[in-house]
């Protein structure tokens, strides 16, 4: 029967005697290894993180120098346009004073011609006085002579710019005026001559009509 058959039983293998097995020194072993390739990926890390410190630092370092020479190179830039702009500046002073100095000297030749002007005419108007032998003076000659002594020179010498440019508006005013008056004196003078025209025809007419008249009343 089933009850008379031998059971099995396990058992662990047997192990010779000479050869007997260090658990210890291969948990050991392995422990070993293990921390050494640990330390070989914390090296190798820590090397990998050092690089990249020193590239981070390099970069830092190359920002760094391109900042500085763009710095550098607008601090050139900013000092060329303020030298650009002293020039023109200085540029523009002296062209405003050579033009400043071209009309003072153009205004001193025009106020010595026109002196010389006046006093050329003066000497004439006297030299012609002393040949008529005191005779009476036309209305032309006392035209002119008025016109002579209306001519005085401008002082002008002393005066600024400014006040150069308020005695250039001022003659510029008086001429202005002065065309004026000569309008308003050519359109009287045409309506006279108007006048006198019409005024004459008509006195012609008159005159027709009452020679025609005078002839009738002798017919009769």
């Amino acid at each position: 029967s089933s009850e008379d058959k031998p059971k099995f039983k396990p058992s662990a293998p047997k192990i010779p005697d000479g050869d007997k097995v260090d658990f210890d020194d291969i948990q050991k072993k392995r422990q070993n290894k293990d921390l050494v390739e640990l330390q070989a990926l914390i090296d190798s890390h820590f090397e990998s993180r050092k690089k990249e410190e020193e590239e981070l630092i390099a970069l830092k370092e190359r920002i760094e120098k391109r900042r500085a020479e763009r710095a550098e190179q607008q601090r050139i830039r900013a000092e060329k346009d303020k030298e650009r702009q002293a020039r023109r500046e200085e540029e523009r002073l002296r062209k405003e004073e050579a033009d400043a100095k071209k009309r003072a000297d153009e205004d001193a030749k025009k106020k010595s011609a026109l002196s010389s002007m006046g006093s050329q005419y003066s000497s004439s108007l006297h030299k012609a006085d002393s040949k008529r032998g005191g005779k009476k003076q036309t209305e032309r000659e006392k035209k002119k002579k008025i016109l002579a002594d209306r001519r005085k020179p401008l002082n002008i010498d002393h005066l600024n710019e400014d006040k150069l440019r308020e005695k250039a508006k001022e003659l510029w005013d008086w001429m202005y005026q002065l065309e004026a008056e000569k309008f308003e004196h050519i359109e009287k003078l045409k309506r006279q001559k108007y006048e006198v025209t019409t005024q004459r025809m008509r006195v012609e007419e008159l005159s027709k009509y009452s020679k025609k008249g005078a002839a009738a009343r002798r017919r009769k």
